[in-house]
């Protein structure tokens, strides 16, 4: 049956959303040594154009953590705003809805990187047609002082979370990240990449939704044992310091290139919820080039793609 309502399936995807907040949450908050995620639970209903709510979770001024932040949302407009049609066309003027888990972590530590993820699902409604849907998400990993250990365990996780969907899921999921978290400006990805999908429909919906489930399950296993290596790794200021201007990156793609975030402030979704992504403190520098030779200057040697397993 061809209807503008609501997907019977949302319900589905939302009840693995919000557990998914929950693990995440817990792990994250054991991790730090039993802090706590302050919750805002949120409902956003008016007579425009969207509708729906969600938890924003945020632990701030951790052990580990100095900020992370764990959304979940579900929301439904009347008209697709512009970041979500610009390439389908074909898709502008439909109803829709929108359901996501998406993380942001900032630890502490410069020896540990920062790190994102997101899996989501949407779907664009018509009368008289079937809804147009697809999956997205995937998870990154930006460090300041990167370490090939922590790197290539991040890469494995991915490459074997993709592996019963097909050879070719990993090479094309990890190429695709290291093209979308590129910093053209600056010549740059933001970090060690990962995975990254979007418009994910092409098997049926049980599979698809089954790769996004591997995904959001699989960033634990990812970060948490970088988590644990690095964690008390001593710093000083000098670390702090790089790690403060580094974080401008991260400020700079998602200000000006990152999809969910031109989505969100498009769409008329809770601001705070949006912006979490963003460090709690940050600096910027005229003119900053590292000493030659410095731990500093090496991670420019990581920040343009390669093979990692």
């Amino acid at each position: 049956m061809t209807t503008a309502a609501p997907s019977p399936q949302l319900d589905a995807i939302a009840d693995f959303l919000g557990d998914l907040q929950d693990r995440v949450c817990d792990a994250l908050a054991r991790a730090d040594g039993g802090a706590t995620f302050a919750e805002d639970a949120w409902q956003r209903s008016s007579a425009g154009s969207l509708l729906g709510g969600g938890r924003s979770r945020v632990l701030k001024n951790g052990a580990v953590f100095e900020q992370a932040g764990v959304n979940f949302s579900r929301v439904s407009g009347e008209r697709l705003p512009p970041a979500a049609s610009a390439h389908r066309p074909e898709l502008a003027g439909r109803s829709w809805s929108a359901l996501g888990v998406s993380l942001v972590v900032h630890p502490r530590n410069p020896y540990l990187p920062t790190t994102h993820m997101n899996v989501r699902y949407f779907e664009a409604r018509a009368d008289g047609q079937a809804p147009v849907w697809w999956f997205g998400g995937g998870f990154d990993l930006t460090p300041f002082y990167p370490f090939d250990e922590d790197v290539r365990h991040w890469h494995t996780v991915a490459r074997d979370l993709c592996a019963p969907f097909g050879e070719d899921v990993y090479p094309r999921y990890k190429r695709w990240c290291d093209e979308y978290f590129h910093l053209k400006h600056r010549g740059e990805t933001r970090g060690v990449g990962g995975l990254f999908f979007d418009d994910l429909n092409a098997w049926d919906f049980e599979r698809c939704f089954a790769f996004t489930r591997a995904v959001g399950d699989g960033f634990l296993d990812a970060y948490l044992p970088i988590v644990e290596r690095r964690k008390a790794t001593s710093y000083g200021e000098r670390e702090r310091e790089f790690q403060l201007y580094r974080r401008g990156r991260y400020v700079e793609f998602n200000l000006v290139f990152d999809r969910g975030t031109l989505f969100g402030l498009q769409s008329g979704g809770r601001t705070e919820s949006i912006l979490m992504s963003l460090p709690p403190r940050v600096r910027f520098e005229y003119g900053y080039v590292p000493e030659p030779g410095s731990a500093e200057a090496r991670l420019a040697d990581y920040l343009t793609p390669r093979d990692w397993v």
